[in-house]
């Protein structure tokens, strides 16, 4: 049978499926030191060295990657979330030790390291949100950057598939009869939201897409309210400047970038850092914005996220949590309790929930026609986000499972599925 991978290429972590010799769907596991990771992280770090008169570029992707920044995070350049600009026409190139990189070339990168050998002629199902991360996407054009990067890497010809779609061809293999399901998929950077109809089947079932609707927010939009709140303050925002005696706000810009880890390398520049510098000057705390800039300078935007990514997760299963980050003198140990960080995320969980809504009407559906949730991915975790489908379809008919995995999983069984068909 014809080498095949189901590929979930994610905004924080990518996992890989593939098609076993006895038929079966595995999902592959990545060796880093003595551990066995089912997720790639989905960063790369580069790195110069001088030899001989020249420098040498090198880089690493996934846990390597994080570990040769932490090792040396001030002569070393983390690029993260590579997927949120994918649908951004004004992303095309950033400069990396004097080098230019185009996006498509960073994430061929990222991907070799990914697939290791993987044999050109293997058959790659690929996922896609069903709504690109970011402001102004153009899915379209995402998609087309997606495939290009994967030409770029050596895989010609993919085929693409939907994120939610591959989660419910997953789901579907648990249900022994026929059933219109809604599927939540909770990425780093997208939710996207389905309503299938499922009906049994062999050599797979058959499953009718009614209507979808994603949305550009997700895990990294919740982290991003907690530096918002926790964080943020601390650094300068809310903060006023003067300048011939008028007083003005702190440019929220800089916070805006800030609390976006994939945007965070992209503030150390010169022209940036000197900006921040000018302003925090004439600022009432100008030792704010200077631990700002010091932040930026020591990229020290990694370990920020790890602990606001760990009180976050704390509180998917206890009612407090205590977000700890300490470097040299700027130290935090702010207690958050849930329904604290429920307030901050209200709005995200309401254009989350308008998203269900739109995925409904475009299939036709009322709430009460739809016979089983199944929500898949890490922020289906937090209890705000279940509640939601909850408190809308009924507890009993919300199911979860396979968070990590269901996506990659899901690609590979499609894979399966349209090879039999052969």
């Amino acid at each position: 049978m014809r080498p095949l991978l189901g590929i979930d290429f994610g905004t924080t972590n990518s996992v890989v499926a593939e098609l076993a010799a006895d038929g079966s769907i595995v999902t592959r596991m990545h060796a880093f030191g003595q551990a066995q990771l089912h997720a790639f992280r989905t960063v790369l770090c580069f790195w110069s060295e001088d030899a001989r008169g020249r420098s040498l570029l090198h880089h690493a992707a996934g846990p390597a990657a994080v570990q040769a920044y932490l090792d040396d995070p001030l002569d070393s350049r983390l690029i993260m979330s590579m997927k949120s600009y994918l649908a951004q026409k004004s992303f095309v190139q950033t400069n990396i030790f004097g080098r230019m990189h185009g996006l498509e070339q960073m994430v061929a990168l990222f991907l070799r390291d990914l697939l290791g050998e993987a044999t050109t002629d293997a058959m790659l199902v690929v996922g896609r949100p069903v709504q690109f991360a970011g402001e102004f996407a153009d899915d379209a054009f995402g998609e087309a950057r997606l495939r290009a990067s994967f030409a770029q890497a050596g895989h010609r010809g993919i085929e693409v598939a939907l994120e939610p779609e591959a989660a419910g061809f997953r789901f579907a293999q648990e249900l022994d009869a026929a059933a219109t399901v809604l599927i939540g998929d909770f990425g780093g950077g997208t939710s996207d939201f389905s309503v299938l109809r499922f009906e049994p089947g062999q050599p797979a079932p058959v499953i009718t897409a009614l209507g979808r609707a994603g949305v550009g927010i997700a895990g990294d939009s919740f982290d991003a309210r907690i530096i918002d709140q926790a964080i943020s303050p601390l650094l300068g925002r809310g903060d006023s400047y003067s300048i011939m005696g008028n007083a003005l706000p702190v440019p929220p810009e800089y916070f805006s970038g800030f609390a976006r880890w994939h945007r965070l390398s992209l503030m150390r520049t010169p022209r940036m850092l000197r900006e921040i510098a000018e302003v925090a000057a004439a600022s009432e705390h100008p030792e704010r914005l200077r631990t700002l800039i010091r932040l930026i300078e020591d990229e020290m935007g990694y370990p920020l996220y790890q602990a606001v990514s760990a009180a976050k997760a704390e509180l998917s299963h206890a009612d407090f949590a205590v977000l700890r980050f300490e470097h040299g003198d700027f130290a935090v140990e702010r207690r958050i309790a849930r329904h604290e960080f429920e307030g901050w995320i209200a709005a995200d969980l309401a254009r989350m929930a308008a998203a269900v809504g739109r995925a409904l009407d475009r299939a036709g559906m009322r709430a009460d026609e739809i016979d089983r949730v199944f929500l898949t991915g890490g922020t289906s975790f937090v209890p705000a986000v279940r509640g939601m489908f909850e408190q809308r379809f009924g507890a009993g008919r919300v199911s979860g499972g396979g968070e990590f995995v269901s996506v990659a999983e899901g690609l590979a069984l499609i894979g399966r599925a349209r090879l039999r068909s052969q």
